[in-house]
């Protein structure tokens, strides 16, 4: 999917700035009305910009989702990156789920990648961004752990580790509906829980 940007404006920190602009108002409004719910006008009266002032930098809808799309894998891949640099990721990763799970909880952030997962369902296009993010940001966590479990002394059978890799994204991610159908969740609990689901998949032959 291609932005519109990409086509009439010069990379430029003024384009970037305006595309943000755009992004942080569609997220208010898709938070408060749904994907389907939020039109161009209400995120143009958001980003107090006309509606055709956005369509220099997003074709429709579907191109600021492929925006939230690709953001999240920058995100990611940051946080990644980040996991990485420590003497031991593994430790790191364990050590950060009181952080991951009070971000979900206080900050909203479920709302968004569930919105983003229900077009998914139904908008090839979608779906297929939406998979090929997760091929990409599951590539690196998969690298991230067979080299740490390595320097472990653990096996690193990549066909068993992406088996786990892959029930760890689906424990962090399914933390988004928890959050949603149980709001009140206990932080600290939660994640304890998570750890002493993920130590085994981490840290055991």
């Amino acid at each position: 999917m291609t932005l519109a940007s990409d086509r009439h404006h010069p990379d430029s920190a003024r384009a970037e700035h305006r595309r943000r602009q755009v992004l942080e108002a569609a997220e208010q409004c898709f938070r408060r009305r749904g994907f389907h719910g939020a039109s161009m006008a209400d995120i143009s009266k958001a980003a107090g910009m006309s509606a055709g002032h956005i369509y220099n930098y997003f074709d429709n809808k579907e191109a600021i989702i492929a925006a939230f799309v690709q953001c999240k894998v920058e995100r990611v891949s940051a946080i990644m990156r980040d996991l990485d640099s420590h003497a031991d990721p593994l430790q790191a990763l364990l050590d950060g789920m009181d952080e991951y799970v009070r971000k979900a909880v206080e900050d909203d952030d479920h709302k968004i990648p569930l919105e983003i997962f229900a077009e998914a369902a139904r908008n090839p296009a979608i779906h297929a961004m939406l998979c090929a993010a997760d091929a990409h940001t599951r590539g690196q966590f998969q690298d991230i752990v067979c080299r740490a479990r390595e320097r472990r002394g653990l096996s690193v059978d990549r066909a068993v580790i992406g088996g786990r890799v892959a029930a760890l994204i689906a424990m962090f991610e399914g933390l988004h509906l928890r959050v949603l159908q149980h709001p009140q969740l206990m932080q600290r609990g939660m994640a304890d829980a998570l750890r002493t689901a993920a130590a085994p998949l981490l840290l055991n032959d």
